[in-house]
């Protein structure tokens, strides 16, 4: 199995002739939109073209925060980390969440001061979170080696296991009486009288009323074969987990250089704090322009390079026949090489911090494609060409954490329900109806 270990899912034998909604990707937002739908009576097939939570669900840091996330994202994940606190209770399954506190580091007073002012946006919230100096941390981490100003503290944050989240869900979903369909590609929509009226899977249609794709990274693809365009670009990040190490930190810490998360079996999550790699492919040309603001604000944490991904990509098809093979059974699980060079500073970073590291023994390195848009949050809409059909997609990194809340909001628009949060910032058209587009910097 490519990457992490992922729990998994066995999925139903048998394909459903008709259901009210079939959801379309099995990652953390998917699994979560299936259970929410369950719940509330649908019909729901859960189509997945591997495995549930194969790809970047299972790929990430593991991290559920709120601390530092775009302000346009702050009400979304605080419903998600009140999803989060019942996630075990409602799945009846372990998904590792536990409320541990998150800390961002600050080297020197604008950094300080940043971190600072975006605390701001949590006011009202009731979510303790607050910036402390560098004595509180050292007396937080005894014999760390942190030349810093101080940290802003979210100790409502916390962290769950990427490898179990994404099942746990999928799992409750099926408890509830949703089909999980695992290995089944759905390789496009059918409509009738203008509006959705089923999908087409590699084993045969099912007829439906309501669409959800939460195809992750292949989401553009996808919506290409049907017209309509959808600004989505990949983003690499590489991880790597340890085996067991006692005395090491109990809360997740963010710092330029690194990414450190304790693990639920005794290990550590490691990635760089900033760097990424982001391979130019034709998709890169094709949205330049509504990029180019993104690459500008972020060119020095972002590595780009041209390697086989082009020629790969390059060879996916535009459109395709629904019945025939499509590229989503040609490639079932994502699985980019990481970034050793990045991955060996960011190791040696965490082993400056806390000396108790050079003991760390690293068992797995892996990497992900993070799918992000030009303005870094996603977009959780209904397709107003399409009726019927929905987009959950362009999490930018930020989807695990946010994803049981973001699964909420998404089955309240396909039921039509007074929406968790204002979804006005996640609509599809802000990407063609004019509206300024801008990223709005964390701190």
């Amino acid at each position: 199995m490519p990457g992490p270990q992922v729990v998994p899912v066995a999925g139903d034998a048998d394909l459903p002739a008709q259901v009210d909604a079939t959801v379309i990707g099995g990652g953390i937002i998917g699994a979560s939109t299936a259970l929410e739908l369950a719940e509330r009576g649908l019909r729901v097939a859960l189509c997945e073209k591997g495995g549930i939570g194969h790809e970047q669900s299972s790929r990430n840091w593991g991290w559920v925060r709120i601390a530092t996330r775009d302000p346009r994202e702050v009400p979304l994940m605080a419903e998600s980390l009140r999803i989060w606190a019942d996630l075990d209770r409602r799945t009846g399954r372990d998904t590792g969440f536990r409320r541990a506190g998150i800390l961002f580091t600050a080297r020197d007073d604008r950094e300080y001061a940043g971190l600072e002012r975006w605390n701001r946006n949590l006011d009202g919230y009731q979510l303790e979170s607050g910036m402390i100096p560098a004595r509180a941390v050292a007396e937080m981490f005894p014999g760390a080696r942190l030349d810093l100003k101080g940290a802003l503290h979210t100790a409502a944050d916390g962290r769950a296991e990427p490898q179990k989240a994404a099942p746990a869900i999928a799992e409750a979903a099926r408890d509830r009486g949703a089909h999980v369909l695992t290995g089944c590609a759905v390789r496009g929509v059918e409509t009738a009288a203008g509006r959705i009226s089923g999908v087409v899977t590699e084993r045969g249609p099912i007829r439906c009323g309501a669409v959800v794709l939460a195809g992750g990274a292949w989401s553009s693809l996808f919506l290409g074969n049907l017209g309509v365009a959808f600004p989505q670009l990949k983003v690499t990040n590489s991880v790597m987990r340890t085996a067991p190490l006692d005395g090491g930190p109990e809360q997740a810490i963010w710092h330029p250089e690194f990414g450190l998360r304790r693990r639920q079996d005794g290990g550590y999550t490691i990635a760089s704090g900033e760097r990424n790699d982001v391979e130019i492919v034709p998709a890169s040309f094709r949205y330049a322009r509504q990029f180019l603001p993104a690459l500008r604000s972020e060119w020095r944490v972002l590595s780009l390079h041209l390697g086989r991904r082009f020629l790969d990509e390059a060879r996916l098809p535009n459109r395709w026949r629904l019945d025939e093979p499509g590229p989503f059974e040609a490639h079932r699980v994502l699985d980019p090489k990481p970034n050793d060079r990045v991955l060996d500073a960011a190791l040696a970073a965490v082993r400056r911090a806390f000396p108790v590291f050079g003991q760390a023994e690293v068992v797995q390195r892996w990497a992900g494609y993070m799918d992000v848009t030009p303005d870094a949050i996603p977009v959780i809409s209904p397709v107003d060409q399409v009726p019927g059909l929905y987009l959950a997609a362009g999490f930018s990194g930020h989807g695990f954490g946010i994803g049981p809340a973001a699964g909420r909001l998404m089955a309240d628009l396909v039921t039509g329900r007074a929406p968790v949060v204002d979804a006005t910032n996640f609509r599809l058209n802000r990407f063609s109806d004019g509206s300024r587009i801008e990223l709005q910097s964390g701190f």
